[in-house]
């Protein structure tokens, strides 16, 4: 089948969708939206991959543009002769490419672009109203986000749940054997952007701080918030205790998890988030934020911990009772790596994605 993959930049999860169709049979096309301020993704496009040269992908996607883009996506179309065209995020990747009249489009969520809708205005709503009801085929990685999907108009029936997964072999479990019982790591990953939460982890973190002195925060990632999160921890008077790595790379990921004894997410809205799924197969204890797609992945007090979304205190009693309660944290930490190996295997996951692309193409 001839597939083009047309995406918003190059992340990360981009390689790992083209690394998988470059294996698939599937004659692959890459179409790149937009290139941004930074670049998200060192590693080359696969080489049997064709990058796609056209109007996009050169700067910020500007909404300005649209009518240029669905020409040229057009020429694309007719010079490729693709049999599926597999887009997302919904408001631009996919908008673009229903606006060209191709058919069949398998659109993909990419969770931002569903679980922020609320915040967004009506024309946001419009465009996701109008692409979800012409798009063939709907794929998600949450049953929150399918059912967001389905509000907005797609039909029930053309959706498949795919959670993206990671690769177990590379994101192995930790060795508990090697683990120093006179400190405690906490540990988050996620952006230092509002809807993720960092300022509540932060918060939080402060005031476990303050009644031991054996705990330190390890905050990855950076984000429009900075300067709420190093304000918040330098009143606190804990920045001695935490460490920030920045941005690492996919090769030296688990080192860091391994370094951990414990994995936060205080996200306020996400999909099934794949920094989670790192850590659970990495059999991190996780403590996640009581919201709908978290509980689709951390059940309280198997694999992890639950706290109300958004209660810094909640999170605080959370943290103490793990570092309390540490000698149980190996147990919790099999149990997530038993949750990643039933439900967050990249390898067998991706098959749902050929299978959505099979049920796209049936007439």
């Amino acid at each position: 089948m001839r597939v083009l993959y047309f995406s918003r930049d190059y992340s990360p999860h981009d390689h790992r969708f083209l690394s998988a169709l470059a294996g698939s049979g599937h004659e692959t096309f890459y179409v790149r939206l937009e290139r941004g301020l930074r670049q998200t993704e060192d590693r080359p496009v696969p080489s049997n991959i064709e990058q796609v040269q056209w109007a996009g992908g050169q700067g910020l996607f500007r909404w300005r543009d649209v009518p240029r883009l669905v020409m040229s996506l057009r020429k694309v179309i007719k010079r490729i002769q693709p049999e599926l065209i597999h887009a997302g995020p919904i408001q631009t990747c996919a908008f673009i490419a229903v606006l060209t009249g191709f058919c069949p489009i398998l659109t993909m969520s990419w969770g931002f672009d569903l679980m922020m809708d609320d915040t967004r205005n009506r024309w946001w709503q419009w465009v996701t109203r109008y692409t979800l009801r012409r798009s063939t085929f709907f794929t998600s990685d949450a049953q929150v986000t399918r059912n967001k999907a389905v509000a907005y108009g797609m039909n029930p029936e053309r959706t498949v749940i795919f959670p993206w997964g990671v690769d177990l072999s590379h994101f192995t479990p930790k060795n508990w054997s090697l683990a120093n019982d006179h400190s405690f790591t906490v540990f988050c990953n996620r952006s230092w952007e509002p809807n993720y939460g960092v300022d509540v982890v932060v918060r939080a973190f402060v005031k476990v701080a303050q009644q031991r002195d054996d705990v330190s925060l390890m905050l990855l990632a950076g984000g429009s918030q900075g300067a709420l999160v190093r304000d918040i921890l330098l009143k606190g008077g804990v920045m001695d205790r935490v460490t920030f790595p920045g941005f690492i790379s996919n090769d030296d990921l688990p080192r860091i998890y391994h370094m951990a004894d414990l994995y936060i997410s205080a996200s306020h809205v996400d999909g099934s988030s794949v920094s989670l799924m790192e850590a659970l197969a990495c059999g991190l204890p996780c403590v996640v934020s009581d919201i709908p797609a978290n509980r689709e992945w951390v059940t309280d007090g198997v694999n992890g911990w639950i706290f109300p979304d958004g209660d810094a205190d909640a999170l605080v009693a959370v943290i103490l009772k793990a570092i309390e309660q540490r000698t149980v944290l190996p147990s919790v930490g099999r149990n997530a790596r038993k949750t990643a190996e039933e439900k967050a295997n990249w390898h067998e996951n991706f098959n749902k994605l050929l299978k959505a692309y099979a049920l796209t193409c049936q007439k």
